[in-house]
């Protein structure tokens, strides 16, 4: 053992093995990486999402140690793990006589509060390095907006698109003369072309899985431990990357915002877990769907839409999260309180689509956009659910839910619970939004056409109630002007009616 050590940190969601870390093989410094009871259970996790992390940090300690790097791995049944960052950070510092600490930035704001303070205690010197993962800094979009009334994603979109070069032709515009085709990306799937075969590799898991549950660390959802899906290691991401792009991307634009019943991946590349664990590089992503589109084996509007989600969304989430930590979490503009209905756990539920959404979600720990949005997101709001509850909810079942992406897109996306800061206005619809897009409706319990009654569907009182409700925030919203209109030209029986079925359903969620 040398005389003084390097620590070097790697958290969960850091599994970049080309980080300039490990560019050189140095004997006095040492990798650790640990599981611990502190990540397991700050929310309740799905089974997949602990398990993913957990396999993927071993494959990566083992890929180190196969590099020749010095690496300790605490495992969360290990005698000697103290289950909580700062105590097992202390027990290696003197273990090892550990003369410096570092560690690369985290994207959460409690981990970066909790390493920030644990470093400002120490006599050693310790330092915080960039991830080399994002586009941009932390800051950089509130940079951008400083000088500006108001965060609007398509702004940010359209200066990360100019300064990175991404579909900008030599005279620094758009390819194709317009920044964004989503208007082309909003059709409701017929059931051809196919929806691909899975083009993850599975893995058996069994063994780590009854050491979690051994260790004592809860969860919910299916654990699938034998056949787990997610990538593991880089090689596997760039792998899938690869089909994603040869075998679902070309339908991807045309179908993104599309759901059915029997394809519940459709052509969405379930590439977010290798994103944000780091694995894969956000530009080598974005390379690839342009390199697709100028061999003309996508179209443009297809290529955009994706790399929007990517180069656009992605990065302007993480800058706003930063902008507004760690107040954001508390955000609740309306005063929704009520608990989670009990079928968020189990899926059992007479509405269709939320039973196949939720369904899906905890089987597979993944839904794509707009079943997060539109179906499950739009009913927590439209009942009155705590967005906080709401928000505890997403970031446990969703394997790529980290929360730098998952509490704003929850929070104000979904339940508009900041008032306006982050969307223009709230996302819910009746049941005709769902229909449009869906096949969910037909089978159902519930009657689409019909807003009161015991047959019917629950969202359409709940829409025209909500907005009944809260016409004093939302009424001067120029973007919800038709709904007021529409509102305002009903009777004040049918107003009634639809707030007492309204009332009746909110106070008999678990009946749904």
């Amino acid at each position: 053992m040398s005389p003084g050590t390097t620590l070097r940190l790697i958290l969960g969601d850091q599994l970049n093995p080309r980080h300039t870390w490990f560019e050189q093989r140095r004997d006095d410094v040492l990798y650790v990486l640990m599981e611990m009871r502190q990540e397991t259970d700050y929310v309740l996790h799905h089974a997949q999402k602990v398990l993913a992390i957990f396999a993927a940090m071993r494959e990566l300690a083992r890929q180190l140690r196969a590099a020749g790097h010095r690496v300790l791995y605490l495992t969360i049944d290990d005698p000697d793990n103290r289950q909580s960052l700062p105590d097992n950070l202390d027990a290696l510092l003197l273990r090892f006589n550990v003369r410096a600490f570092e560690y690369q930035a985290p994207d959460e704001w409690r981990l970066d509060a909790q390493l920030a303070a644990y470093a400002r205690r120490q006599s050693i010197p310790c330092r915080m390095v960039e991830s080399e993962h994002f586009y941009t800094l932390r800051d950089d979009a509130a940079r951008l907006f400083s000088t500006r009334k108001q965060w609007v994603m398509e702004h940010f979109y359209r200066h990360m698109r100019v300064q990175h070069r991404v579909l900008i032709d030599g005279a620094g515009r758009p390819v194709g003369g317009q920044w964004n085709f989503d208007h082309d990306n909003r059709k409701p799937w017929p059931g051809l072309p196919s929806e691909p075969a899975d083009f993850r590799n599975a893995h058996d898991h069994s063994a780590l899985w009854q050491t979690i549950v051994a260790a004592g660390v809860n969860s919910f959802g299916e654990a699938n431990a034998a056949q787990l899906a997610w990538p593991i290691n880089r090689a596997e991401a760039l792998q899938q990357l690869d089909a994603f792009i040869e075998k679902a991307l070309p339908h991807f634009g045309d179908f993104q915002d599309a759901m059915s019943h029997g394809a519940w991946r459709m052509f969405h590349s379930l590439l977010s877990f290798a994103l944000n664990t780091k694995m894969l590089d956000p530009r080598e992503v974005v390379a690839k769907a342009d390199a697709a589109w100028r061999a003309g084996r996508v179209s443009l509007a297809t290529a955009e839409g994706f790399i929007r989600q990517i180069v656009g969304w992605r990065e302007y989430i993480r800058g706003f999260y930063w902008a507004h930590m760690p107040e954001y979490v508390e955000q609740n503009v309306f005063g929704h309180a009520r608990a989670l209905p009990g079928w968020f756990w189990n899926g059992r539920t007479r509405m269709r689509c939320l039973a196949r959404a939720i369904g899906q979600s905890l089987e597979h720990a993944y839904a794509h956009h707009i079943q997060r949005l539109m179906v499950i997101g739009n009913f927590a709001l439209l009942a009155g659910l705590d967005p906080a509850g709401v928000h505890r909810w997403y970031l446990g079942v969703y394997v790529d839910a980290f929360e730098w992406v998952e509490l704003p897109n929850t929070l104000g996306m979904s339940q508009f619970a900041d008032g306006g800061l982050l969307a223009t206005k709230p996302y819910v619809s009746s049941a005709a939004y769902i229909d449009r897009m869906s096949d969910y409706c037909k089978g159902c319990h519930y009657d689409k056409k019909l807003r009161t009654g015991e047959r019917a569907c629950p969202y359409n009182s709940l829409y025209w109630d909500f907005f009944a409700r809260n016409a004093g925030k939302l009424s001067p919203n120029p973007r919800l002007g038709m709904v007021y209109r529409q509102l305002a030209k009903m009777d004040e029986a049918t107003r009634r009616s639809l707030q007492e079925q309204a009332d009746e359903l909110r106070n008999s969620l678990d009946r749904l």
